[in-house]
């Protein structure tokens, strides 16, 4: 026995599991076969009882012999001529038309065959826009943090002290990491994204994130002044993390970008002058953690739950952002979710009182990915 994948096998005129057709194209060519011979003797037996001449015959058979055939050719050439326009549409970019899949035969298979070639296609081409949209949502970060840095230091609002020069290095260091995920992309495609997980410390890991989000907020609020534009600067973040000794174990970049993307999505949905709450409790594992994003924004529909961390979903609250808020890309929760879900953790919409409250709950070392 080969030590090989099973699949399909089968001789023509079978389906892929070895049951014999019973419209296949063998079975028709035969069926035109038997019945051209039976028109032919049929047609010779009434000559013989009727003394009708034999070139009469010849002709009447051959007449209806081709007439039949020509029946046969155009069921069997019809589908391939649909099967060759779909086939040009796929080639020059257009993936959405797809074969009718009517028949029973070899023809049927091949139709169903182009038609997942098509939607796979069309998945791939989808994720290569969705990645390229990912990408440049994540880069806009560290890129907006670092100019915030080097315009205060030119404006003269900030010096370039060791402090101010250590905040530029770690947004440049992540800009670098985003640059190295791009190098990577060979593992994505391939199902296999490498986790860097180890233990740290989660206050003052959080403390750096929220310090970021608000020096992102700020350099957003900056660059906007010039059009007249109100940002969410305005928006009060406040970190809980208890107890304050609390340790995790997961991979720190993509936790930033779970909490990062959270956050920003609280604070386009908060009030004027809101408050987003940050906790963070130990899991019921070793090493496991809690996260809680709470804003005081309208909240999200119960309907709307299921369809939150999909990519390009904005939601369907009415007037859901902010003063001044753009909306964002539809993709933060979406990512978030993607990060989450690496570690084999879970990401929710949870009951609030007020607002939108979101919770991730990761693993720890009991179910970290090997």
């Amino acid at each position: 026995m080969s030590g090989g994948p099973a699949g399909p096998t089968g001789s023509p005129g079978e389906d892929p599991w070895g049951a014999v057709r019973p419209f296949s194209i063998k079975t028709k060519l035969g069926a035109l076969v038997v019945v051209s011979v039976l028109i032919t003797t049929g047609l010779s037996i009434v000559a013989v009882h009727t003394k009708t001449e034999l070139r009469f015959i010849t002709v009447f058979s051959m007449i209806a012999t081709l007439l039949i055939t020509q029946f046969v050719a155009h069921s069997l050439t019809a589908p391939l001529d649909d099967m060759n326009a779909v086939a040009r549409s796929i080639s020059q970019g257009d993936y959405t038309r797809r074969v009718r899949e009517n028949r029973r035969d070899e023809l049927g298979d091949l139709a169903e065959t182009i038609n997942v070639m098509a939607d796979e296609l069309e998945a791939q081409d989808r994720q290569r826009k969705e990645l390229v949209a990912n990408v440049s949502h994540e880069l806009r970060t560290p890129i907006a943090g670092l100019r915030a840095v080097l315009e205060n230091v030119v404006d003269g609002f900030a010096e370039p002290d060791t402090e101010t020069m250590r905040t530029a290095l770690k947004q440049t260091e992540r800009l670098g990491r985003l640059v190295e995920t791009l190098l990577d992309l060979s593992r994505l495609d391939n199902g296999v994204v490498p986790l860097r997980q180890r233990r740290f410390e989660v206050w003052p890991y959080l403390s750096g994130v929220l310090k970021e989000a608000n020096m992102v907020a700020g350099a957003r609020a900056s660059m906007a002044s010039g059009s007249g534009n109100h940002t969410r600067s305005d928006v009060h973040l406040h970190l809980d993390v208890s107890p304050p000794e609390l340790t995790a174990h997961a991979d720190p970049e993509r936790i930033h970008q779970v909490v990062a993307n959270l956050i920003d999505n609280a604070v386009k949905h908060s009030p004027a002058h809101g408050r987003v709450t940050v906790k963070a409790r130990r899991g019921p594992r070793p090493e496991s953690l809690e996260l809680e994003v709470l804003d005081e924004g309208p909240g999200i529909p119960r309907s709307e739950w299921h369809r939150v961390f999909e990519r390009f979903n904005r939601g369907a609250v009415r007037r859901p952002h902010g003063p001044g808020s753009d909306g964002g890309t539809g993709l933060g929760l979406a990512i978030a979710r993607w990060a989450v879900d690496l570690h084999g953790g879970r990401i929710g919409v949870a009951e609030s009182e007020r607002g939108c409250r979101i919770i991730v709950t990761l693993p720890g070392l009991s179910s970290s990915p090997s």
